[in-house]
């Protein structure tokens, strides 16, 4: 069985002391569930201060960023090095970093590198453009940003690795995927890890859902067969919403890989 995997993603909101107010709201509502891993990614400024104040047995700390580098002279940069011991988990290729920050594939599957030989836990995201999807692309796009962001990953590292399925036209908009369109890209990448990888790979990575996640479309995100968890923006900022969606997660009959 796989364990299901809820990640709140604070993006650029809430400096230190609001942030800390936040894990304290979040700590009093979210309960825990042995079936469910929740994760929350502050910002890289809050994580150190968090690490110290955070339920370990609660809740995991995730970073939305790093980069690639061990070390060096690359001025402003947080190197997934620097990240061991403060945080668990490491979001990388958010659309966000793709499109307004140009990161490209290359960068992409080099911070997948460094997360792992740092002993932590990517998230890779990939998804497609309004465009993309209307030119029916959909399949092809995310297969390719899978491919190339996990190039030199071996099969031992892929059962550390997640997947985020966030369609680029969906974040942020209210508009989200059929739970058929999801599942449709859910095969087609457990296809290509299986091509990659073997079945076992396949079988063991979780797949989470992203894009205008909310208390009240989660549940049926959660119920589509193949999806492990939910990558969640702006609701993981409302400590009712998130206890919502993870009570959700933690209450649904657990999904036979």
């Amino acid at each position: 069985m796989r364990k299901k995997l809820i990640v709140g993603n604070w993006k650029m909101y809430n400096n230190t002391h609001k942030a800390s107010l936040l894990l304290h709201a979040l700590s009093e509502k979210v309960k825990t569930y042995r079936s469910v891993d929740v994760v929350l990614c502050p910002n890289l400024l809050s994580l150190q201060s968090l690490s110290l104040q955070v339920n370990h047995r609660q809740f995991r700390l995730g970073a939305q960023n790093c980069y690639w580098r061990d070390e060096g002279a690359f001025t402003g940069e947080v190197a997934a090095e620097m990240l061991r011991g403060v945080a668990d988990y490491v979001i990388v290729g958010h659309s966000e970093r793709r499109h307004i920050f140009h990161e490209t594939e290359r960068d992409i599957r080099q911070k997948v590198q460094a997360v792992l030989r740092n002993g932590m836990r990517p998230i890779l995201c990939v998804g497609e453009t309004a465009n993309e999807r209307t030119d029916g692309e959909t399949v092809e796009v995310v297969r390719d940003q899978l491919t190339s962001g996990l190039a030199n990953v071996t099969s031992e590292e892929m059962s550390n690795v997640a997947v985020a399925y966030e369609p680029v036209w969906a974040i942020g908009t209210g508009n989200v995927p059929t739970a058929e369109d999801v599942q449709v890209v859910e095969k087609a990448l457990r296809k290509q890890i299986s091509a990659l990888y073997g079945k076992k790979a396949a079988e063991d990575v979780r797949f989470l859902y992203g894009g205008s996640v909310d208390a009240t479309n989660a549940g049926g995100f959660l119920a589509t067969k193949g999806v492990d968890g939910l990558l969640v923006g702006g609701a993981s900022l409302k400590p009712d919403d998130f206890a919502a969606i993870v009570k959700e997660a933690g209450t649904q009959k657990k999904q036979a890989k």
